[in-house]
């Protein structure tokens, strides 16, 4: 043991002298922060939370941890070269100090393996345990079981977030249930609805998605310790043959770090079939983002409801008057990279050949990190808008108003035959007044006279008296009232779904964006 002390301190000595030299050079470099690129994620549009997350310092010492686990597991079920010394050493470097990563550095300039370049940091700082890391493992038992650890803490953030924001839009719902507007299909005036009614699908969307999310979350299983190629082949060696060992020592591991099982399969890394299932959920969230961002662009620019905008922000550089929605613009762009990435996790599983390819491991460092990133920038984006919209009632009505008159015909058709005209006939005349009305506003500018019409046309006198009665916008929104309150109100599908959420949502204030 001495000896081994003695070899383990002039190793830390010799490192000592390699880091000295680094940060001599570092020091005598002029480079600024602002002289190298930098990702807007992590500079601008994501919380601190899940950026330390995906942090070096944390996915680094959640290594640490595992072998920490590891090495716990193996001495539970016997291994006698593992010390409570060792044991003790290991548990108090779990975290990875900036000597320790300057360390690794020089140990991966040296190995070219960044798994073994931490495994001598770790065995510097914990030198009776030296010889014991990382026992029987492969470097996917930490880089794998790692990701796992951090997607599904990443996923609980997004959960919270995601009830957040629907929320937000199941209360805007509820207040605006009653509010007519017109509906649009092909992007052109269609039968009318609400302005509650028409969120209330945008809530319904993100409900799927964080059922999505949930699904995923809750399917998520450990790798474990599965050996190079998944047959656990050094762990039967280092329990001499003892199969029952290699099942608790998964078993061990699941309950430290919290998952319900390993999966049954693996092979030198978990199947990547997982992280297509978890980018098509997450990817999901900008799908219904940008949907519901290009939605309140439209109605922007219509001048009905506008996003949350600062007393003193500034919409153009040029135009002064301008308002643009560029929160709105911003979840529609985030959404458009993050739609992209579901593209390369299926193509990298496509591509694991046999056993394991680590064609996988370059994308997978940017990939995992930035869907995850994208998708909290997007939320957080959301639940800005969402909290703050500003809806203009006035405007909706005129709008309404304008484009009334041809949301009357088939009500008028309807008029008509109950008094005896024909369905046909009636369309027809419909038909003629309306192509007439049409081009007064379309080619001459003029404002819609389609009632004018149809009370100077005798064809039509069975119900001229009625025509007042007609130009009331509620009596066109259909059942978009109840629509809304049973999905939205009380004991309806949504407040189900926040349930779980509910102290998250009254505890979290509306984020705050960089604009």
């Amino acid at each position: 043991m001495a000896a081994t002390n003695e070899a383990a301190q002039a190793k830390i000595e010799e490192l000592q002298q390699q880091i000295e030299q680094l940060q001599q050079q570092a020091q005598g470099s002029t480079t600024s922060s602002f002289d190298v690129y930098s990702t807007s994620l992590t500079s601008r549009y994501c919380s601190k939370e899940l950026t330390f997350l995906f942090s070096q310092r944390s996915r680094h010492s959640t290594w640490r941890k595992l072998w920490l686990g590891l090495a716990e597991a193996e001495s539970e079920l016997g291994v006698t070269s593992i010390t409570p010394e060792a044991l003790k050493q290991m548990r108090e470097a779990l975290t990875v100090t900036d000597k320790d990563f300057e360390a690794a550095k020089v140990e991966e300039k040296i190995r070219r393996h960044d798994v073994m370049a931490h495994v001598h940091a770790f065995g510097l700082v914990a030198p009776a345990a030296a010889g014991i890391i990382h026992l029987g493992a492969t470097s996917c038992f930490v880089t794998d079981n790692a990701e796992l650890i951090l997607m599904r803490d990443a996923l609980d953030i997004l959960i919270n977030k995601m009830a957040k924001v629907i929320s937000n839009l199941q209360a805007f719902s509820l207040q605006w249930k009653s509010e007519p507007t017109l509906a649009y299909t092909h992007l052109q005036s269609a039968q009318p609805i609400t302005v509650g009614r028409r969120s209330a699908q945008w809530v319904q969307d993100l409900v799927m998605d964080l059922e999505a999310l949930e699904a995923v979350r809750k399917g998520l299983r450990f790798r474990g310790a599965q050996g190079t190629t998944g047959t656990q082949a050094s762990f039967l060696e280092i329990f001499e043959g003892d199969h029952e060992k290699c099942l608790a020592l998964n078993e061990k591991l699941c309950q430290r770090f919290g998952f319900p099982s390993c999966y049954d399969i693996s092979t030198q890394t978990y199947t990547r079939k997982v992280d297509t299932i978890v980018a098509n959920a997450v990817a999901g969230i900008g799908a219904s983002a940008s949907k519901i961002a290009g939605d309140l662009r439209h109605l922007a620019s219509w001048k009905e409801i506008d996003e949350p905008s600062e007393k003193s922000q500034i919409g153009s550089s040029a135009m002064a008057y301008k308002k643009n929605p560029m929160r709105c613009e911003r979840v529609s762009s985030l959404s458009r990279v993050l739609m992209s990435k579901t593209v390369t996790f299926n193509q990298t599983h496509a591509t694991q050949w046999m056993e394991r390819s680590l064609d996988d491991s370059a994308c997978r460092r940017i990939d995992i990190p930035e869907m995850f990133l994208l998708a909290e920038a997007i939320l957080i984006g959301l639940d800005n808008v969402s909290a703050g919209l500003v809806v203009y009632p006035g405007s909706i009505r005129a709008h309404y108003m304008s484009e009334l008159p041809f949301m009357l015909t088939e009500a008028i058709i309807m008029k008509l035959v109950a008094k005896g005209a024909s369905r046909q006939e009636a369309h027809e005349h419909i038909r003629v007044l309306s192509q007439e009305a049409a081009k007064v506003v379309k080619v001459e500018g003029k404002p819609n006279d389609m009632i004018e019409r149809i009370r100077n046309s005798e064809y039509f006198k069975p119900i001229w008296g009625e025509l007042d009665d007609m130009m009331k916008p509620e009596l066109y929104i259909g059942r978009s009232v109840q629509i809304v309150d049973k999905y939205c109100g009380p004991a309806g599908p949504v407040e189900k779904a926040l349930a779980p959420y509910q102290e998250y949502i009254s505890g979290s204030a509306t984020a705050e964006l960089n604009v």
